[in-house]
């Protein structure tokens, strides 16, 4: 009897996690990913939760000093740069590129396949076909959309679930530790530290370095600073990059414009604490991502299953993007295993359960970032206190 086959959509975190996870179940399992070069993740920072580590252990994938940095708690700075208070909660702190490094190198090199962007579905009572731009179809008996925030999966399955612009944006970036002064080095490491400004919240961790080290010496700074940005007026102006070309709503990091991001260090100089001021100077390549709230009201759509942020995305002040996905994906290897691999039976019960999930999460997300979108009453969330109690916390949805 031949192995059941997945197509997994996307490969990205979300995608090599279930990719991983199937595989080790006895599925034949495909990955493709639109990009035709290595993925990169500029840099960002992940903030780890249990269901992260469960699902690295479930592929086998090693989790020691090495995955990320940890923070021994947290701190609030002045504009002056004096210290308003401290939290002490233990974490520990990654990247995206190392993610990605360690779980691509735990799925078969070959069943990876970059330059396969796809361009439709079609569904059977018994499989279902991708159609891919660059001319070639794959056949399987589950296709899982694992394609992001723009999910052309999701766009064809339910046309109307849109993200919803939520009013910020985030700049981000990494500084390398070896460039701060000493006193911000000392400030800073290794800490989960925090500068509030009006409407506005900046924080930051130490994370691997670019050569993915996590030894003192050479880690890096991660920020990642959320500024009211109107959609009508400022956001076109900050997409448009140093062609003239106008992007939807983010732009490739060095197509950035000068001006903006000298406007942009000039108002971390003025608003932030100097720590941060310092941070954002030595930052090589800022950039920056609108943020968004997505909802799907189903994750499935017959054999076709949705994944992590295509299929809901909460603003990054939860921390859970990436740990969502991977709680996806077990909750989704596991019901399939529990049904001898019946597909038809176990999404179902998929969908039912990480919607409810989802749902809980984006809605926490929106009561943590009201503040920033001038929302009555919210105040009380942006004090140190608050934002180092509630930010990318560890919580039960």
């Amino acid at each position: 009897m031949s192995l059941p086959r997945a197509l997994i959509i996307g490969g990205s975190l979300g995608g090599l996690f279930i990719a991983n996870l199937l595989h080790r179940q006895g599925w034949d399992v495909e990955v493709y990913e639109q990009s035709s070069a290595p993925l990169a993740g500029r840099g960002a920072g992940i903030i780890t939760h249990p269901d992260l580590f469960a699902a690295l252990a479930r592929i086998g994938v090693p989790v020691d000093d090495s995955i990320g940095v940890d923070i021994e708690g947290r701190v609030a700075f002045d504009r002056s740069g004096a210290v308003l208070g401290t939290l002490p909660v233990r974490q520990c702190l990654t990247t995206w590129g190392r993610l990605h490094t360690l779980l691509l190198a735990a799925f078969p090199e070959q069943r990876y396949h970059l330059a396969h962007a796809c361009l439709s579905v079609e569904q059977t009572a018994c499989n279902v076909t991708a159609h891919f731009a660059n001319g070639a179809t794959a056949r399987g008996d589950l296709l899982i959309g694992a394609d992001g925030i723009r999910s052309m999966i999701r766009n064809q399955c339910a046309p109307a679930t849109l993200p919803e612009y939520a009013g910020y944006i985030a700049w981000r970036g990494l500084a390398a530790e070896t460039g701060l002064t000493p006193q911000t080095h000392r400030d800073l490491f290794p800490k989960f530290a925090f500068s509030l400004a009006p409407h506005e919240h900046m924080l930051g961790y130490p994370v691997a370095g670019f050569g993915n080290s996590t030894r003192a010496g050479e880690r890096s700074f991660n920020f990642v600073w959320y500024r009211p940005t109107p959609a009508e007026r400022e956001l076109p102006q900050l997409c448009t990059d140093i062609h003239g070309h106008r992007h939807d709503m983010a732009i490739p990091p060095p197509l950035i414009r000068p001006a903006v991001l000298k406007a942009m260090r000039e108002a971390a100089h003025e608003q932030l604490s100097p720590q941060f001021a310092e941070v954002v100077a030595k930052t090589r390549q800022p950039f920056f991502q609108a943020i968004f709230d997505l909802e799907s009201p189903q994750m499935v759509h017959d054999r076709i299953a949705l994944l992590g942020d295509a299929a809901f995305v909460a603003r990054p002040h939860c921390g859970m993007g990436v740990s969502k996905a991977a709680g996806d994906a077990m909750a989704l290897a596991d019901l399939l295993q529990d049904s001898d691999n019946d597909v038809t039976a176990a999404l179902p019960r998929y969908s039912t359960a990480r919607v409810r999930f989802g749902k809980s999460v984006v809605a926490h997300a929106r009561m943590l970032g009201a503040y920033l979108q001038g929302c009555a009453g919210s105040e009380h969330l942006h004090t140190p206190k608050a934002v180092m109690r509630d930010i990318a916390v560890t919580r039960e949805f």
